[in-house]
């Protein structure tokens, strides 16, 4: 069977779930939710005073409301407003004296609290990893990104909260991976080769899982790049299985092919 490339797998998969509620948490749908199933977008950071006013607001739907998008305009100025709301609260509270994070540790806790509540699908997409020029090492730019972002799961983890917690699976992948050796500007190239975080409140962690090898000449892919020893697809598969309970014939609608690889995560 062919691939179809255009829906992306996070809508198969909440096509498969008979309860999901998703969400991206970016200013354009992106291709990962992109389907049969409608999904909400919204942009996280930056909040500000929506663009348009309750009075336009009616006005759109009203435009709207007998045609077959009337139920997706309206989902999106709901989850718009309930987004503005709960970032005017909090910086409220912060402004009272309440210590706010930075980064995108605020933006996390914002998601965090939009998933406890309302949402069990979400994606969020993360920029500034393209690391060509004086990347670092043990300090330095990338450190200082890879800082943020685990202060940034701290946070959302905390605004879940503890039983929600215990149910939640977080993923952090990257489209590529970066060149083993340096370039000539103290950075790396794209590669192929990365690393998948997995983390949750049910999830066995602690370990580094999946095929390995010794990192050297023999072993890189093209000469330059760590090579891709797990293919995402099967790792997901190996989660939607146990999470949501999928069989074969859903995951099969969901990766045409691929078979979950069996890393005992959950």
């Amino acid at each position: 069977m062919a691939r179809d490339y255009r829906s992306g797998f996070m809508s198969r998969l909440a096509t498969e779930l008979a309860r999901a509620k998703p969400i991206a948490f970016t200013d354009q749908l992106p291709l990962i939710f992109r389907g049969k199933t409608q999904v909400p977008n919204t942009g996280i950071s930056n909040v500000a005073k929506p663009g348009v006013d309750d009075r336009q607001a009616d006005l759109i739907k009203k435009m709207y409301a007998q045609s077959n998008l009337a139920a997706s305009v309206s989902e999106g100025f709901r989850v718009r407003d309930d987004v503005y709301r709960s970032v005017s609260e909090e910086m409220n509270a912060a402004n009272r004296g309440a210590v706010s994070p930075r980064g995108f540790e605020l933006s996390a806790r914002r998601i965090g609290r939009l998933m406890r509540e309302q949402f069990n699908l979400g994606f969020v997409d993360v920029g500034g990893w393209d690391t060509h020029v004086n990347q670092g090492a043990a300090n330095g730019y990338l450190a200082d990104r890879l800082g943020e972002l685990g202060r940034a799961l701290v946070g959302f983890s905390e605004e879940v909260g503890p039983a929600a917690w215990r149910d939640t699976v977080v993923v952090v992948i990257s489209e590529f991976g970066r060149t083993f050796r340096e370039n000539g500007d103290r950075g790396t190239d794209h590669g192929h080769g990365s690393v998948y975080w997995v983390l949750g409140g049910g999830i066995n962690g602690g370990r580094i899982l999946g095929e390995q090898v010794k990192v050297e000449q023999a072993h890189l892919f093209q000469n330059r790049d760590y090579p891709v020893l797990t293919d995402y697809r099967a790792l997901f598969a190996d989660l939607f299985g146990h999470v949501f309970g999928l069989g074969n014939e859903s995951l099969q609608r969901i990766f045409t092919g691929v078979h979950p690889t069996n890393l005992a995560l959950v």
